[in-house]
């Protein structure tokens, strides 16, 4: 629904399945980690360009190249999560953000010609100097 969301997520964040009694009985971490990768096979999604899910019944998981990333991966879905719901509060327009606005906060921090943020080239040339 914003921006925000863009710069990190490049789709919705998607709502993996509850676990079943025997699931959780069974195996309840290595079958919550189960569902995950079975939402994402289904739906076809990069879990690089989507590093976030819901677990129904559970809660949030997020993750990265490092555990800092994967905290800040965390910080962004909560606020999303707060940004959207109040953006539904306050309207009930469609608030999706066009492929064409998406595409330009996810890729401008991401992928081969990313230019924004702490990794582009001015950003290193900066630190040299400081």
């Amino acid at each position: 629904m914003n921006t925000t969301h863009a710069d990190t997520f490049y789709t919705d964040i998607p709502a993996a399945d509850a676990l079943t009694k025997e699931e959780i009985e069974e195996d309840y971490e290595g079958n919550t980690g189960k569902t995950i990768v079975k939402t994402f096979e289904e739906r076809g999604l990069d879990y690089e360009a989507t590093p976030g899910t819901l677990v129904s019944q559970h809660g949030p998981f997020t993750w990265g190249p490092t555990p800092a990333k994967a905290v800040y991966n965390a910080k962004v879905l909560e606020v999303v999560a707060e940004e959207d719901f109040h953006t539904m509060q306050m309207t009930m327009d469609n608030t999706n953000l066009p492929q064409y606005l998406l595409d330009k906060h996810y890729y401008r921090k991401h992928g081969a010609n990313a230019y924004y943020g702490q990794n582009s080239a001015h950003s290193k040339d900066h630190a040299k100097h400081e």
